[in-house]
Formats: C-alpha cells, sequence, structure tokens
C-alpha cells in the first residue's frame, strides 16, 4: 500500500519524549487548590471515615497541614469550617473569631505565600443543614442574602485572599460584591459556586463537613443534574454580577458544561473535583481494581482538557508528589 493512501498518526507517539512534546493539555502544581477542615478543639487530626487521607484539623495542627502543602508546592487552599455551636441563623459563619475566621488569620500569619480561599456558605454552620434561613420548611432567598454578606466581609477581614460562595442564592454574586466593596474590599475576588448541581457526588463531604440537612434536600436551589442551558444562564447572571472565577461543581459528570462555561465566558474556570468522586477511587485503589496514580491523573487531566484552569481536588497532594516525581 502506498504510504501516500493514509495518515501515519503513530509517529508522534513513538517515544515518550515526542509524546511529551507534543502534548497538548498539561496538569500543573498551579492548578491545584486543597480543601481544608478545620475544627474548633485542641489536639484534633482526625481522619474523615468516607474520605481516606483528609482529616478534621484544629488550629494547633493547621500550620503543619499548611507547611506541609508548601513544601510539595501547592499554593491554593480553601477552608472549610466545622463548629462546635449551630444554631437557626448559622451565626458561627460571620462571627469574628469563627472557626473559618481564625484558621484564615492563622493561616496568613504562618504561612503568608498560600493563597486562601474562604467557602462562603451556612450548611455548616445552621442546625437545620441548609444553605440559607428556612421559615416554615422553605428556604428563604433575599434574607439569606443579608447573613451570606456578613460572613464575606468577615472572611475578608480575617485576611481571606478569595471568596468563594456556595450557596445558590439568586444575587449571591452581587451582593457579596456590594458588601465587600462597601466594606473597602473591593481588591477581594470572588470564586463563584456559578453552576453547582444538586449531585449524589455530595455525600462524602456532608460526613466531613457535618452539613446534612435535617430535612428534605437541597434541590430547590441547587440545579438539577439533566439541566445544561441552565447552567449557562447560571454563570452568565454571576458574570454580570462580578464573579471573577466560576466554578463547575461536580467536575467528573459534568465536562461538558464545563467546556461549554469555558467557550462562553471569559473568566478562570474552576473544576470542583468532589467528595465522591474522590472516594470511589480511593475505595477502587484500596481494594486493589485500579491504579491510583494512573487513574487521577488522567481524570485531572482530563478536567484540565474540558477547559478547567484551576481544579479542587482532594488528591492534591498526592498529585504535587506524583508530579513533583
Amino acid at each position: 500500500m502506498n504510504s501516500k493512501d493514509f495518515k501515519r498518526h503513530r509517529r508522534l507517539r513513538r517515544t515518550e519524549s515526542v509524546r511529551a512534546l507534543v502534548r497538548e493539555t498539561k496538569l500543573s502544581k498551579d492548578d491545584l487548590i486543597y480543601p481544608i477542615f478545620v475544627v474548633e478543639g485542641k489536639g484534633i487530626k482526625n481522619e474523615v471515615s468516607s474520605m481516606p487521607g483528609v482529616f478534621h484539623v484544629s488550629l494547633d495542627y493547621l500550620t503543619e497541614e499548611m507547611k506541609d502543602l508548601q513544601s510539595k508546592g501547592i499554593r491554593s487552599v480553601i477552608v472549610f469550617g466545622v463548629p462546635n455551636e449551630k444554631d437557626s441563623q448559622g451565626s458561627q459563619a460571620y462571627c469574628e473569631h469563627g472557626i473559618v475566621q481564625e484558621a484564615i488569620r492563622q493561616i496568613k500569619r504562618d504561612v503568608p505565600s498560600l493563597t486562601v480561599i474562604a467557602d462562603t456558605c451556612l450548611c455548616q454552620y445552621t442546625d437545620h443543614g441548609h444553605c440559607g434561613l428556612v421559615e416554615n420548611g422553605e428556604v428563604l432567598n433575599d434574607p439569606s442574602l443579608e447573613l451570606l454578606v456578613k460572613t464575606a466581609v468577615s472572611q475578608a477581614e480575617a485576611g481571606a485572599d478569595i471568596i468563594a460562595p456556595s450557596n445558590m442564592m439568586d444575587g449571591f454574586v452581587a451582593a457579596i460584591r456590594e458588601g465587600l466593596d462597601e466594606a473597602g474590599y473591593s481588591q477581594i475576588p470572588i470564586m463563584s459556586y456559578a453552576v453547582k448541581y444538586a449531585s449524589a457526588f455530595y455525600g462524602p463531604f456532608r460526613d466531613a463537613a457535618h452539613s446534612s440537612p435535617q430535612f428534605g434536600d437541597r434541590r430547590a436551589y441547587q440545579m438539577d443534574p439533566a439541566n445544561r442551558l441552565e447552567a449557562l444562564r447560571e454563570a452568565e447572571s454571576d458574570m454580570e454580577e462580578g464573579a471573577d472565577f466560576l466554578i463547575v461543581k461536580p467536575a467528573l459528570s459534568y465536562m461538558d458544561i464545563m467546556r461549554e462555561v469555558k467557550d462562553r465566558f471569559n473568566a478562570p474556570l474552576v473544576a470542583y473535583n468532589v467528595s465522591g468522586e474522590y472516594s470511589m477511587i480511593k475505595a477502587a485503589a484500596m481494594n486493589g481494581w485500579v491504579n491510583e496514580q494512573e487513574i487521577v491523573m488522567e481524570k485531572l487531566t482530563s478536567m484540565k482538557r474540558a477547559g478547567a484552569d484551576l481544579i479542587i481536588t482532594y488528591f492534591a497532594k498526592d498529585a504535587a508528589d506524583w508530579l513533583n516525581e
């Protein structure tokens, strides 16, 4: 057969060095954001039962954890707080000395080079487990915005570099942007959970954050997994309201959405590689069913290929180690 009759695609796959030379998508440690669960108390570093390798840490262990991240070359962390006390107003979310506020101050004091992202929601702090105020079984939108603004401002005052609101209330970006600006924090960017689906992949996170709803579910404010155009409407609204980053959550089952959001909007796109995606791979790897390193790196690279500029992932430490190798 004449060689002109077909293409020789394998020429660019012959050796590892050639494959690396033409590789289109590359994963970097700078792409990774590590989630941390900070709890009240002392001497606490307890593994989350449903998330092997992920820990609740108290403030006296926090600096050690952050220096470990820094040593691996990870430059960004997103902080989730797990308070001892909860109430219907979620008041610990915006308390000056709340667990997230104290954690932010400590990180910025002890490891100032880290970029600290503050998750801004109420679900970990309310006794009913919903992301806003509840009245007669309904999550109220506009009254919840007032508390979310207070939370964001208190996190900025503590030293957060980026505010990441995850509540999915209508208008949350506009309200928080206005609140930050009025409080003198116009320089603080908003990393919006713009596209957040009501997903079954969040189960282990709710175990870690102690944030399961005490009644009903979150489908009245998080998105229907069947919807695509709705995601674009949500992202467009958040961009118009002042978002600086757009998050798509979860990542693995929504890479088509990530690609569309990236193609449509001129903003850094963040994939949230969520807890269920993490725990499934950990469980399979512990049973010897998959090669953990290979499957994780393939998965994270696929998120980059789908358009993600950054990835929030519980695999950040492992991925950084593998990249360092």
